[in-house]
């Protein structure tokens, strides 16, 4: 039994197909294939179902899987220790955050880190929060910035900042003239969304649940990004509600675009660090909190 073979069947368990999970562990599948094989016949149990169309973990597989991620996770915990001679800042640092996050507090992370981990450079990704929670858990990320509710066993939660919702109108929309607009109001306004799978979008649905119900859902297209929540906007399509952090625009003047804050009591959200529990590197997570604390996130509250 190797480390190597466990990292295949954990990525072939995540893969659920033999080919992808090749690839990802950039070897051949027929290596992948007779490696999997040979731990299965060292152990004397079937660990995956397989199928034509089809590779399924069996429940005494399940187990297995999940001590060899605890086993891994151990290994890497050796290979920490062994670059603490190198210092705990010397080493890249996996940082994921949600796509409503990442695309404005990475540029800010990026100028302040320099000062505490001058030395640390970061791996960064953009995903769902659904896909950083699964890639926290097996490993493959450090740490990931996303916003509450977030509930994960074995993990570490830091939160950083509550971000006010804002909301974005055509500047010759008549609610431009306001100077802060009310939840009622906009249930008359067709208010453009991101797309499932985007927590924004549940969280300004959980604000604000009247909104768009007097509209067709299929008249109203679905944003793959706040960027282009923003584009839709400035053509005249209609409203939206963007997070703090993305309401500083450089692209459009006033004469396009107006962001007016909501009347009485503000929706926001809560960003939170969130890590493993049993991850070694303590000083470089406080290196990267520092960092974005330093941060001047428009609107956030600390």
């Amino acid at each position: 039994m190797t480390l190597t073979e466990l990292r295949y069947i954990i990525t072939l368990a995540h893969e659920k197909h033999f080919r992808k999970a090749a690839e990802r562990c950039y070897v051949s599948q027929p290596t992948l294939s007779v490696a999997i094989k040979k731990l299965e016949e060292e152990l004397d149990l079937v660990i995956f179902e397989r199928s034509r169309t089809e590779v399924q973990v069996t429940p005494l597989g399940e187990k297995i899987i999940a001590q060899a991620r605890k086993v891994l996770e151990e290994a890497d915990v050796i290979k920490t220790i062994a670059d603490e001679g190198k210092g705990q800042l010397n080493t890249p640092l996996r940082v994921g955050a949600i796509f409503t996050i990442g695309p404005y507090l990475f540029p800010h992370i990026i100028r302040h880190i320099k000062d505490s981990a001058p030395n640390m450079p970061l791996i960064l990704e953009e995903n769902y929060t659904s896909v950083l929670r699964q890639k926290l858990r097996h490993g493959e990320i450090d740490v990931i910035v996303i916003s509450l509710p977030f509930n994960e066993p074995n993990t570490e939660v830091l939160d950083l900042y509550d971000e006010p919702f804002r909301i974005l109108i055509p500047a010759k929309h008549p609610l431009a003239e306001k100077k802060s607009i009310t939840k009622r109001q906009l249930e008359k306004e067709k208010v453009l969304l991101l797309g499932d799978g985007h927590c924004f979008r549940d969280q300004v649905l959980h604000a604000c649940p009247s909104i768009n119900k007097a509209f067709d859902a299929t008249d109203i297209p679905l944003g793959t990004s706040l960027e282009t929540l923003r584009h839709m906007v400035a053509s005249g399509l209609g409203l939206t509600i963007l997070p703090g952090s993305a309401s500083d625009n450089s692209i459009y003047d006033s004469d396009t675009l107006v962001e007016r804050p909501f009347a009485g009591k503000t929706p926001f959200r809560r960003v939170s660090l969130v890590w493993r529990k049993r991850f070694p590197r303590t000083q470089a997570i406080d290196a990267l909190a520092t960092s974005i604390n330093s941060c001047a996130i428009p609107g956030a509250s600390r």
